[in-house]
């Protein structure tokens, strides 16, 4: 039996650390800077989004339609399809001072927006 309880017990605290590591990057997410940005009708709102340099941060990203809509940037390495009607959050950062560059892969011409980061 002691090789039982044992293993069970490096289960069990595995567990655990893995419940509170889980709680910790929940906790972290919450704390972190919001900014939002709407696709409507082929263009992004606002088409410049200041953030502070150095610090990740959560871009929201609504998509008021009509039709589909990818926030895409190959400066930031991020691309994310966003159903009409739907939003998607995508962690970014921590950035470089400097001038990122996006656009909407179903709308490139219209759909193009810059995240400044000072």
């Amino acid at each position: 039996m002691p090789f039982q309880t044992s293993c069970y017990h490096h289960v069990r605290r595995g567990a655990t650390l893995l419940m509170l590591s889980l709680a910790s990057a929940a906790v972290f997410a919450a704390d972190l800077p919001i900014y939002q940005l709407t696709a409507k009708d082929g263009r992004f709102s606002p088409e410049t989004v200041e953030v502070i340099a150095g610090k990740k941060f959560k871009l929201v990203v609504n998509n008021e339609g009509p039709g589909p809509e990818e926030f895409e940037s190959r400066t930031l390495n991020r691309e994310k399809v966003i159903p009409a009607g739907q939003r998607a959050e995508i962690i970014l950062g921590p950035l470089n001072a400097g001038t990122y560059e996006f656009f909407g892969e179903f709308h490139p011409k219209t759909a193009k927006g810059q995240i400044v980061a000072k």
